[in-house]
């Protein structure tokens, strides 16, 4: 059944009273289920699950793996499933979509874990406390629903702006319960076959998982001489190099650097194809070739002439080189620049995404004096106008008393979240896109011209300005499949803020698991967050950002220096071309300067999953809709990436939990 929207001229001409009227007569679903006990526990565990894949992906890609569509299926299936088990029954498509808004807005709360805190651990080799950690990301998450409850009145209900991923969901929604039920169900059998298939393979590739079926249930170790388990090497270049010591056979390498030392690997890393298939042929392209550009010709050409060497460590150690090493001591500036540069050029570029800060300064008094027809539903305003100073100062409390941001430039920032924040939720009901990237280098490079000494300065605010904006934006492309489908404003809030909590509350004791474990002596250490397995990329440019800001170019060398500035010119004149062409320019300067930062090998799983799904999708999509071919590859897409995130990730995390405990 087709959702009834209002037409161009009713948006156009209409008064919101005369909106709200007519939504509240013809789309509102008063009397049907929508945050009950059992959307709000699903949506809760849901949440903690999808935010914990979510960090982990983003750990190892810096890329937000965006939960919306995703938790449409699972719920739906999960509800389906509990129908044909007789454990509930008829829950309805608002209990569906309350689910999936918790569980996206759980997903959301991931953003500091993988940018700004890690950041701002490396720098100043300080872990702070979890529970500092806790409450600052919620209360800033809070402010960020906070400021989102007077802009959802003008930019849902008056402007009625089309929040583009939202509107995907209710559309989803509205197919899959008064439509072709069908075609959800299979999408959900496939992410769990598709699921249970790659967590089957990354248990054999777990050491963890592998030592609890081997020594704790199948005690081999007791009748068996086996000292260590037997698994599956994820990097299976490993077995050609055990072989070559053994037989003496060729060891590939570049200007004499071994393929290993620059970080030449072949993974099989299931997880990583998935977010390849996510991305899309394009932006894996653009990565592999920034990968290519620095580890097979920069990075050998940089060690051949001694600008990048080994180095004497803290400890009085030798560092060997090591793609970390090629990294930070040269490539990791000139891989932020191109980033940097073309976040702010694509950001700026976009015009239409600051239209909204004229609209809400621009009074309409036939809006604002009207009657308010949907005052028994919706949030009261008295909340944000009692609720926004509060939580401002508890955030400036929070930040300076976790994370040592003096008072005055925490209070100084606060205009800078509020400001960014309008502009986020603006970009994101156009084109679902949160410009978070180059709104948060605004933040640092802003606060960092006021105070270059202390990097929490320009970490911690940019921080702040991102998750306010990220749960802002996202609360708003929550509600806006609620306002399509009829429910109740209050009821979707709520239900953010369960996720906000799910996701918090799951995320950071598997943060400090897999990225701070502790040593023998129970003591953690920064130097565990950047790991091979996770390159930490975003955090890696927030720490280059602050490091640019803190020491300036006076000690780069004149081959970095000449290198950010050609970084810097190609992103200009492929961000333009990329204007130009109207996005058909083939390469993306932000996916080059990430396939600087990621691992290589990372970079080429993520290029092969893309290009698999390209092939098939060329294959496959002539075909008639219900061919399995294209139910797969086409229709089935989101659902097969998903399985493998999901199969990955959960298992990733829980081989990380084993090896803690046994």
């Amino acid at each position: 059944m087709a959702i009834v929207q209002l037409n161009e001229e009713q948006v156009k001409h209409w008064s919101r009273q005369q909106k709200d009227q007519w939504w509240l007569d013809h789309i509102y679903q008063g009397n049907m289920a929508q945050l009950s006990w059992r959307s709000g526990i699903t949506g809760f565990l849901l949440g903690g699950i999808l935010s914990s894949t979510a960090m982990y992906i983003g750990a190892k890609t810096g890329i937000s793996i965006g939960v919306n569509l995703i938790s449409v299926i699972l719920a739906f299936g999960l509800f389906k499933a509990f129908e044909n088990l007789g454990l509930a029954k008829n829950f309805t498509i608002l209990e569906n979509n309350c689910t999936q808004s918790i569980a996206t807005s759980a997903g959301y709360m991931t953003m500091p874990l993988v940018a700004c805190l890690p950041a701002y651990m490396m720098i100043t080799k300080r872990i702070p406390e979890w529970w500092h950690m806790l409450i600052w990301m919620v209360i800033i998450a809070i402010l960020g629903v906070l400021l989102a409850f007077p802009l959802k009145r003008r930019f849902i209900n008056e402007d009625q702006l089309p929040f583009p991923e939202g509107n995907a969901c209710g559309v989803v929604l509205d197919t899959l319960y008064n439509g072709d039920a069908a075609s959800g169900i299979f999408k959900a059998k496939l992410l769990a076959k598709v699921g249970l298939w790659t967590a089957a393979l990354q248990i054999v590739l777990s050491d963890g998982w592998m030592k609890l079926l081997q020594f704790k249930i199948l005690r081999l170790d007791q009748w068996a001489s086996w000292s260590e388990p037997w698994y599956l090497k994820e990097r299976l270049d490993t077995y050609y190099y055990l072989a070559a010591v053994k037989f003496d056979w060729w060891i590939p390498k570049i200007l004499g650097v071994d393929f290993r030392t620059l970080g030449l690997r072949f993974t099989l890393d299931a997880a990583m194809l998935g977010v390849g298939a996510l991305m899309g042929i394009r932006v894996a392209t653009s990565c592999l070739i920034g990968a290519l550009l620095n580890f097979a010709i920069l990075g050998p050409w940089m060690i051949q002439r001694g600008e990048i060497a080994p180095r004497m460590g803290l400890d009085g150690k030798l560092v060997p080189l090591s793609r970390i090493e090629i990294l930070n001591q040269w490539s990791l500036w000139w891989g932020i620049v191109i980033m940097v540069v073309a976040a702010l050029i694509s950001l700026f570029a976009k015009p239409d995404i600051f239209k909204g800060l004229t609209r809400l300064l621009k009074r309409n008094e036939a809006s604002d004096q009207h009657r308010d027809v949907l005052a028994h539903i919706e949030v009261p305003l008295w909340i944000s106008y009692w609720g926004i100073p509060i939580f401002s100062l508890l955030g400036v409390w929070a930040s300076h008393h976790f994370f040592g941001v003096p008072w005055l430039f925490a209070f100084i920032s606060l205009a800078l979240v509020y400001l960014l924040t309008v502009i986020c939720i603006n970009s994101m009901a156009l084109t679902s896109w949160i410009p978070t990237s180059g709104l948060s280098k605004i933040t640092q490079f802003s606060m960092g011209a006021l105070d270059r000494s202390n990097p929490a300065t320009n970490l911690i605010p940019a921080g702040m300005s991102a998750e306010v904006a990220s749960s802002a934006a996202s609360l708003l492309s929550d509600i806006k499949p609620g306002y399509m489908l009829g429910a109740k404003p209050r009821h979707q809030v709520l239900g953010h803020l369960i996720g906000i909590f799910s996701g918090t509350l799951a995320c950071i004791p598997v943060y400090f698991l897999l990225f701070l474990p502790p040593d023998a002596n129970g003591l953690r250490d920064t130097t565990t967050i950047v790991s091979d397995q996770f390159a930490f990329p975003a955090a890696t440019q927030w720490k280059g950002v602050a490091e640019l800001i803190g020491h300036g170019f006076s000690n780069l060398s004149d081959s970095v220096i000449i290198s950010i500035v050609i970084a810097a010119l190609a992103a200009i004149v492929f961000e333009l071309a990329s204007i130009v062409s109207k996005a058909r320019f083939p390469l993306s300067a932000i996916s080059i300067g990430l396939g600087v930062v990621l691992p290589p090998e990372s970079v080429l799983a993520m290029w092969i999953g893309a290009f698999v799904f390209w092939m098939m999708e060329r294959k496959y999509r002539q075909q008639a809709t219900d061919s399995i071919g294209y139910r797969v590859w086409i229709d089935g897409m989101q659902a097969v990436a998903a399985g493998l995130l999901a199969g990955s990730a959960l298992i990733g995390i829980g081989n990380a939990m084993l090896n803690v405990l046994m």
